[in-house]
């Protein structure tokens, strides 16, 4: 994995020390195991989905052995009885994780559109409009001032541990085999007085390839970010992300036969001396600009106790969606932000809109409560709630269980990945320390409280922002 960005703040002197303080197998007809290692030569997303390819084939779930061109004719038809093209739900299960794993991993939050002390002018003389130098996750209404700018870079890790709850270290898949008609087998009716439709029949129908991966992934963003006061009233920013991301996976697939006096699918061998278990293992990393995201805050009014403002912003898709960089698309929002101030605490409040184009991830509706307190001259803490709660039903869809009829009615669960909502509730708690004058420091984690999407158990962020 690249290491340039482990370097990239030594100045800060934060003790990060404190934020550091933070398959089961089944009995199975095997009898010879076929393994592979992939090396990350190609995009990170096309390494992932290269987990289901076993052998030197490039199509996920074909069966070099038994679609081999040494097999006799009537085996090699068999192996291409669970690729994509030929059962829907196992396409769709494949791209439920490699989209939803490329589209979740370049998410990465936005850290607050500027920092520091904020600043009014009266009789051409600035006026300080807060005390605190603000949230860090969250927005407040101030804006800086005309004239006034900051400038800032962060620092954001993430080590992804679980998908809706299930750890990366124990996804489990089950791909079922094609439903053979009279179409891809002529005559199929009349050899099986007309139930050849129905799933299970023929009998090789019941083989199933259960798969287990193992995935490691993780995410160092490096985030540059200017903010400049065109007006009292109006602030614009940008933000300039460096990504690192580097994936490790394994997987172990088994194929289940269902019976009879010789194998149908089979990874390598002979229908009488099948390898029916193969493994694959990857590993990768990639490194570039991430999406940049360009904000612009309006002021709506403010009085002495309290002040609203109209955030827009901008996420384009600026970073390799193919290397999971980026998202692939544009994102954009628009969040009220109502802020009141009492003596050294500030408390707020966003809510808004997030959407995102695309068809991978939905759009949300955010919210954000929380405040910050000054608890010394050189010290800040700030504490927030954040949400975002999806909107409509998912764009990623895990397909529905599958149901035989044949030899009995019986119900196969097709992974232990939960259809659920991805709503994401955070809890964020940070520091802003002054280290020198107008520059602070800052040191923040954000911790799940729920279990939708994927999910850190912990991510932390370091940076330092200047105010001018």
């Amino acid at each position: 994995m690249v290491r340039f960005s482990r370097f990239i703040l030594p100045a800060l002197g934060l003790a990060l020390a404190a934020l550091a303080t933070t398959a089961h197998a089944q009995g199975r007809r095997v009898s010879r195991t076929m393994n592979d290692v992939t090396a990350g030569s190609g995009g990170l997303a096309d390494l992932l989905a290269s987990l289901f390819r076993f052998g030197s084939t490039e199509v996920e779930l074909f069966l070099p052995g038994s679609g081999g061109a040494g097999q006799p004719p009537t085996v090699q038809v068999h192996g291409n009885h669970f690729i994509p093209s030929a059962v829907a739900n196992n396409g769709s299960l494949l791209g439920f994780v490699t989209n939803f794993i490329g589209g979740a991993a370049s998410n990465v939050p936005l850290t607050s559109a500027g920092g520091g002390t904020t600043f009014r002018f009266e009789n051409g003389v600035p006026v300080a409009t807060t005390v605190s130098p603000g949230p860090i996750f969250a927005e407040r209404a101030q804006t800086l001032g005309r004239g006034r700018a900051a400038i800032g870079v962060n620092q954001t890790h993430t080590q992804y541990n679980a998908i809706r709850g299930v750890p990366l270290n124990d996804l489990r898949l089950v791909f079922t085999h094609e439903n053979i008609t009279n179409t891809s087998f002529p005559g199929c009716d009349s050899v099986f007085a007309g139930n050849c439709a129905k799933l299970g029949l023929p009998s090789y129908e019941n083989d199933v390839i259960r798969v287990n991966l193992n995935l490691q992934l993780e995410s160092r963003v490096t985030s540059f970010f200017f903010t400049y006061g065109l007006t009292d009233n109006i602030d614009f920013s940008v933000q300039l992300p460096f990504v690192e991301t580097s994936l490790k996976g394994s997987s172990v697939a088994n194929i289940d036969p269902f019976g009879g006096g010789f194998a149908a699918h089979f990874f390598a061998g002979t229908p009488t001396n099948p390898v029916l278990q193969a493994s694959k293992s990857v590993e990768g990393d990639a490194s570039g600009i991430g999406d940049v995201s360009a904000r612009l805050k309006i002021g709506l009014g403010s009085g002495p106790k309290g002040s609203m403002a109209l955030l827009l912003d901008g996420k384009f898709a600026t970073g390799s969606a193919s290397d999971l960089l980026g998202s692939g698309a544009f994102a954009g929002r628009g969040i009220v932000v109502l802020s009141g101030r009492f003596d050294a605490f500030s408390p707020h409040v966003n809510a808004g809109f997030l959407y995102r184009a695309g068809d991978v991830q939905n759009s949300a509706v955010l919210g954000t409560l929380g405040f910050d307190h000054l608890m010394a001259p050189w010290a800040m803490l700030a504490v927030d709630l954040i949400t975002e709660f999806q909107v409509g039903g998912n764009k990623t869809q895990l397909p529905q269980n599958i149901t035989y009829e044949l030899p009995f009615t019986r119900q196969v669960d097709l992974t232990n990945i939960p259809n659920t909502r991805d709503d994401i509730v955070n809890g964020s708690f940070g520091l802003k320390l002054r280290t020198f004058e107008n520059l602070n420091t800052v040191a923040n984690v954000l911790i799940p409280l729920n279990r939708g999407g994927l999910r850190s158990n912990l991510l932390w962020t370091i940076g330092a922002e200047y105010n001018f």
